[in-house]
């Protein structure tokens, strides 16, 4: 075991417990923090000093956050910890039950459930019962007709998630199903029941038996599945929906019997990358590891038009043949400007058999067709569905199946 020199603490004993506390509310919330990296951080505010919250933050900041996707927690729980005055009432609030009219209604910020549930980790979430004889005003709810947790967690937004919640989602998605219909192959095979008559091996049949055409021979086409591509975009708004979909994903590529050819899957942000090999790994944390790892462009800046122009120019002619089924699960919001979306996404909508747009913004009430990039990709679709919650991707396996379903594309052409 390596030995640690003597730690000098700074003059304020209370700024160490409070950063020993703070990497340990990091540590609850998912950030793999050890003593080592307390010590470092301790000894880097003592070096860099805390007179200014930017500095203070950047310096925990370098301390305690190792990968991109770790840096929205760590924002939260540095807000709620050291910034807001009042954030135990606020982290109250926010772990308790809301009653509608009675408490403020507003949805959690990304990563604000995950941090407020390692800051209260262990606390008394109970409220305080009033004194007796105080008047209360008693509040009836009659929770018959209540949904169950896993219904509510179907309906409950990937983003909004807590950490447990985030969990017991990915355990849900993990027995989720992709179905898909076979397709009928223009080649065909020798049938009983076939559909039309076999010239060729009656003829033949016919030769052996003295020339006489004694039995007819009947052929059926053969059927064949088809693959699926899916195209997912792992930028900084889509980062939480990418992970979720990608436990999807992987779960689909390695059902036995799910009907697809071949699962093919790709990430893309500021660049194309192929994870297809990963997803063969069985265990999913290891698969999405290794993923996260070859795509180093997580919560990044988003090019949709040159990451699908890489994959028309390099990818398609290799993994789209034969009529593939294509996802492309990204918000439609391209910084790009050296290539023409439109162009590059009639390419793919011409090279496969169905493409159909999974998209988060879909799931806000009065969502329009505003932003350009996704006025350029819109008409290009087959179906457009949103793509931010368990039921979402559940209604995904019927919209495959349904070759006419096209989601909200038609009510959003309308505004263009």
């Amino acid at each position: 075991m390596p030995e640690y020199p003597a730690l000098e603490l700074p003059e304020n004993p209370k700024l160490t417990h409070n950063i020993t506390h703070f990497a340990r509310a990091l540590r609850k919330a998912g950030l793999p923090i050890g003593p080592g990296r307390v010590i470092d951080a301790i000894r880097a505010v003592e070096a860099a000093g805390f007179t200014e919250k930017r500095d203070f933050y950047w310096v925990l900041h370098a301390c305690f956050v190792s990968r991109p996707e770790q840096a929205r927690v760590f924002s939260q729980i540095f807000r709620l910890y050291w910034r807001d005055p009042r954030y135990v009432e606020h982290m109250m609030s926010m772990m308790l039950p809301a009653v509608r009219g009675v408490q403020e209604e507003r949805a959690a910020q990304a990563a604000e459930k995950r941090a407020a549930e390692a800051l209260l980790d262990g606390a008394n979430r109970e409220v305080e019962q009033p004194e007796a004889g105080e008047e209360e005003t008693q509040i009836e709810i009659d929770a018959s007709m209540t949904i169950s947790r896993e219904e509510r967690l179907k309906t409950l937004d990937f983003e909004q998630m807590s950490t447990a919640e985030v969990a017991e989602a990915k355990r849900m998605i993990a027995r989720l199903k992709l179905p898909v219909q076979p397709l009928r192959s223009r080649r065909t095979r020798a049938s009983l029941s076939g559909h039309a008559l076999d010239w060729r091996r009656t003829l033949r049949a016919s030769l052996r038996q003295g020339g006489e055409m004694r039995d007819l021979s009947l052929k059926a086409h053969r059927t064949r599945w088809p693959n699926l591509v899916v195209l997912c975009d792992i930028s900084g708004s889509m980062s939480q929906y990418s992970r979720m979909v990608l436990h999807f994903l992987h779960a689909v590529a390695n059902e036995k019997g799910a009907g697809w050819a071949k699962v093919h899957a790709f990430t893309f942000g500021t660049r194309l990358t192929n994870i297809t090999r990963h997803l063969a790994t069985r265990d999913v944390d290891q698969a999405l590891a290794a993923a996260g790892a070859e795509a180093q462009d997580w919560e990044g800046g988003t090019r949709i038009a040159a990451c699908l122009h890489a994959f028309n120019r390099d990818w398609s002619r290799r993994v789209m043949g034969q009529g593939a089924v294509v996802l492309l699960i990204t918000d439609g919001l391209d910084r790009d400007t050296d290539h023409d979306l439109a162009r590059e996404m009639e390419r793919l909508h011409l090279s496969s058999r169905r493409l159909i747009w999974l998209n988060p913004l879909l799931r806000w009430d009065g969502f329009a067709p505003k932003a350009e990039g996704i006025r350029a990709m819109l008409p290009h679709v087959d179906a457009f569905r949103a793509g931010h919650n368990i039921q979402s991707l559940e209604e995904l396996g019927r919209a495959i199946s349904a070759s006419r379903d096209s989601g909200d594309k038609d009510r959003l052409m309308a505004m263009l």
